[in-house]
């Protein structure tokens, strides 16, 4: 935030009719396909012409947030929280989750006992906010010990009772921030996680993938979409190389080889469904079924003319359309 008084000081900046609408749509469009670095880089290079608005500041200070640029998310939220945004709880509980990453634990007590003393919390909210007050309350009392705090900090968060009241999006950045760590340790937490139906199911597939990275040996019976299976991380392929999910990318390539938008498109359909359904695939659709149903699918997305409807199998297009939901992650 602090380029922008630069930025106004420079009148030699030309800028071109539709730049910043420009910037501003492929910004949240790499944001959406959590390609962050690139959000950030269009953000950023808005702020050469002018100021962001609400909403892009938030999505900007989380794509900070998300590439652990703590300093310049916790400035961006800041300056946000200067103006009083219209969604001032969400942006509070960004916030808050900056000030825990950059271990500001007593701030964060001292905000939320201002604000649950003042009734700006509203009910539906006051859960949450109480549950961020006493992680942060142990978080603190863990920094003075002389245990390992990484370690100490991680089995706190992935407890059940405090994982699932944080939002969605912070479940994901909470296991994605473990990758570089020996999970080991944490392998009941995560177990409790991957197993809870409660989780939302890309977050449980997100665990599921540390175990599989770290190649964890043991059982785990997990149940998604009213099926059951029994798994050992140690022997199971990454989303990427399960069977069914490589036919399927294969025949996919090769059908829409000449229609570029399309087979983008269905790309990155196929890569969200992966991740909510893992480790299940299709739940026992031929690769042949699931391919002309994300085509079809996405063919009908973009309003185009479809052939053989008759072929597609409606059973594959229902879930199609029910996996769609569950990949929609709240926004920040």
């Amino acid at each position: 935030m602090k380029r922008k008084q630069k930025i106004y000081q420079n009148e030699k900046i030309v800028m071109f009719p539709g730049t910043v609408e420009r910037l501003l749509q492929q910004g949240h469009a790499h944001a959406e396909k959590f390609e962050y670095h690139e959000a950030i880089q269009c953000f950023q290079d808005i702020l050469q012409y002018g100021e962001m608005d609400e909403h892009t500041l938030h999505v900007y200070a989380y794509c900070l947030h998300e590439t652990r640029q703590f300093e310049q998310a916790r400035e961006v939220v800041e300056s946000l929280l200067a103006q009083g945004p219209s969604q001032y709880i969400e942006t509070m509980e960004l916030y808050l989750s900056i000030c825990m990453e950059l271990r500001d634990f007593q701030h964060v007590q001292q905000i939320v006992r201002s604000l649950l003393e003042e009734n700006v919390v509203p009910n539906s909210s006051i859960e949450r906010f109480t549950s961020i007050y006493n992680l942060s309350e142990k978080l603190l009392k863990l920094s003075h010990s002389e245990q390992s705090i990484e370690e100490e900090v991680a089995e706190v968060v992935l407890s059940l009772d405090v994982f699932l009241h944080l939002p969605v999006y912070e479940q994901l950045h909470r296991l994605q921030s473990l990758s570089e760590m020996n999970v080991r340790p944490l392998i009941d937490e995560i177990r409790t996680i991957i197993e809870t139906e409660e989780v939302h199911p890309i977050v449980r597939s997100v665990a599921l993938c540390l175990l599989v990275e770290q190649e964890v040996n043991g059982d785990l019976t997990i149940r998604k979409f009213e099926q059951t299976l029994t798994v050992n991380p140690m022997t199971l392929p990454t989303p990427d190389e399960l069977p069914v999910t490589q036919s399927v990318k294969k025949i996919v390539n090769e059908r829409l080889e000449k229609e570029s938008s399309t087979l983008e498109m269905v790309q990155y359909v196929l890569t969200r469904h992966i991740l909510v359904t893992y480790p299940f695939e299709w739940f026992g659709a031929s690769a042949e079924k699931v391919s002309e149903g994300y085509i079809h699918y996405v063919h009908s997305l973009l309003g185009q003319e479809i052939s053989d409807e008759s072929e597609t199998d409606n059973k594959v297009m229902e879930l199609i359309q029910q996996l769609e939901k569950f990949s929609d992650i709240p926004e920040v």
